[in-house]
């Protein structure tokens, strides 16, 4: 494949300015240095002597020529101090050569949806600092492309992350402090996609040593078939950059290759959700769009019923046509914009909630001492309001989320579980906020933003990612991450 990542020489810390010096002491001093650049960045191909760099039709002097036209100095095809102050810079392990900025379309990845797993951890940073490093240097690629990037935690997957040191069995080893900061794969099988960050390195999540996101963020634009740029403000170019990482914004020139292969974000206006002028008329395409969201999502009795707005959904059966009706045409005393919703089967009870109240249908009617405050539950005063809520028959327990936070609560003792609340991601790894949830045929189903999860309690991992509308009959169906094992 392309673009395999290569052995770097150990970074010469340079003084300010070069002593002065001959041409033909440079080559003596750095010459051996200059020849294992060119043949591992430029591909210069050799017998491993010596290459000679008086003939100015020798391999030495054209590859030289070409890595100085990239760095954009000037092209002597001579071995000069800015050209060796440029080759002892700490840079990324891949390729400079290439005739394009990307792969060839067709080697890029054939889907939006893209799984990557972090196999071990730097012991330079606290594990979070590491996670957060990452997920935001897959943002800078999902916030100008359709891709969504989904951690998984076992299994197969498309980008797997390793810290590594030396040589670490794909044929490129690394060098130690100071040279090859990381390298990736391009898309594919196998090794395609999979990122190695060298554990040699000190990485920070500041401005110290080597920022993980800023190093990250360009590795992973290789994993999505980028080359290198020629660019100095691009994010691929080759060399770390000077950028301040807390003010990064993603250049121009990466942004057009990244949207060449992959297409601009697809932006929907979804404020406002056509309500149908017959309470009673199901025909309505909104929940066609790919990027519906809802605001809280419950069976009951067997039925899966969708919130929005001033508006339901009722998906009465998997074949069936969905329904849509006003909330108030089937429950005038239940609120608008309602924010979490569950059922509880052992007592035919859906719980509802806005605000710091919740009211209790049963069977299909609204109790009369409804609604009641959401602190009779055990929720602290700190809390105004429940983002999601579900009942796990698996383990016989409901839970309640609120912002990156969970509480567990016993149907049975009707009081909240000691101990919470924890964090979302500790029980439900692959997650961290929570906007609606139901379980279904012993699977959980949680919603953040147009993306729906399926979880398994037993094996505590996502399973497969889809569609918020997956459940709708609208033509939408669920693209699988991966199988079920």
């Amino acid at each position: 494949m392309y673009c395999l990542p290569v052995l770097l020489l150990s970074l010469a810390t340079l003084s300010a300015a070069f002593p002065a010096a001959s041409q033909e002491d440079l080559e003596d001093k750095y010459g051996k240095m200059a020849q294992k650049y060119l043949e591992k960045f430029y591909d210069m191909k050799t017998t491993g002597r010596p290459v000679g760099r008086k003939n100015n039709h020798n391999p030495f002097v054209k590859k030289l020529q070409e890595m100085q036209a990239f760095f954009g100095l000037e092209v002597t095809g001579k071995l000069d101090q800015k050209t060796v102050k440029m080759m002892e810079k700490p840079r990324c392990g891949v390729h400079d050569i290439g005739e394009y900025s990307t792969v060839d379309k067709s080697s890029a990845w054939q889907k939006n949806d893209i799984t990557y797993k972090i196999v071990n951890f730097t012991p330079d940073m606290p594990r979070a600092d590491v996670e957060s490093s990452i997920k935001r240097a897959f943002k800078v690629w999902s916030d100008v492309t359709p891709l969504t990037f989904i951690r998984v935690y076992e299994g197969d997957c498309d980008i797997e992350i390793q810290f590594v040191s030396g040589d670490h069995g794909d044929n490129s080893p690394f060098d130690g402090p100071d040279g090859i900061l990381a390298h990736a794969f391009q898309p594919g099988p196998r090794l395609g996609g999979d990122t190695h960050f060298d554990d040699a390195e000190t990485f920070t999540k500041n401005s110290q040593q080597y920022n993980l996101f800023l190093v990250a963020a360009h590795e992973f634009g290789h994993a999505l078939g980028l080359h290198h740029s020629t660019d100095q403000g691009a994010l691929m170019y080759p060399t770390y950059p000077s950028t301040d990482p807390d003010n990064f914004r993603l250049p121009q020139d990466d942004i057009d290759a990244i949207q060449s292969l992959y297409g601009k974000e697809e932006v929907i206006d979804l404020s406002i959700v056509p309500v149908p002028k017959k309470p009673s008329d199901p025909s309505t395409p909104s929940t066609c769009l790919p990027n519906i969201t809802f605001d809280a999502v419950t069976t009951l009795r067997g039925e899966i019923l969708f919130f929005k707005e001033k508006t339901f959904w009722r998906q009465i059966s998997q074949n069936s046509e969905v329904e849509h009706h006003l909330i108030s045409t089937f429950w005038p005393t239940l609120p608008n914009h309602i924010q979490a919703a569950y059922e509880f089967q052992d007592r035919d009870q859906v719980l509802v909630f806005k605000g710091a109240k919740y009211w209790v249908i049963s069977g299909y009617e609204v109790t009369k001492d409804s609604p009641k405050s959401i602190y009779d539950l055990g929720f602290p005063r700190t809390v105004r309001k429940v983002d999601a809520a579900v009942y796990d028959d698996n383990s016989r327990k409901t839970y309640f989320f609120v912002n990156d936070n969970y509480w567990s609560y016993d149907e049975q003792k009707q009081s909240m579980d000691s101990g919470f609340p924890k964090k979302i991601v500790d029980e439900f790894p692959g997650l961290t906020k929570i906007r609606a949830a139901f379980q279904k045929d012993g699977f959980l189903y949680f919603f953040d933003g147009h993306r729906q999860y399926e979880f398994s309690s037993a094996k505590r991992r996502v399973t497969r990612l889809l569609k918020n509308n997956s459940w709708i009959k609208c033509g939408n169906k669920a693209s699988n991450l991966k199988k079920r094992n």
